[in-house]
């Protein structure tokens, strides 16, 4: 199993090597939905492949990260730990942020 640290690279090296698309973020921004649609349909329809349909979606967000020179991991520990200090209440049944932690 490769290393979390590299996918970025593999995933994106594979994309040249078999002659996907590396140039066209628009395209690349349709075909992440399409694999989250096809996660969605598997997940309903009760399907076994719900968790190679996720991956898909991964596969798609890390290529796009590389092409735009963005390190994936290093964004998502960023993220998870800005939300962490996210404070929400519920306002008339909505979780609704108001406010950070600092």
């Amino acid at each position: 199993m490769q290393e979390l640290t590299n996918i970025q690279k593999i995933i994106f090296d594979n994309k040249v090597e078999k002659g996907f698309n590396t140039t066209n973020i628009e395209l690349e921004f349709c075909l992440i939905n399409g694999e989250l649609a096809e996660a969605f349909e598997a997940y309903r329809k009760k399907l076994p492949t719900v968790g190679e349909e996720l991956a898909d979606v991964a596969i798609y967000l890390y290529g796009v990260a590389e092409i735009l020179g963005f390190d994936l991991n290093k964004e998502i520990l960023k993220k998870v730990n800005r939300n962490r200090k996210r404070i929400y209440k519920n306002i008339n049944g909505v979780n609704t942020r108001i406010g950070e932690d600092q």
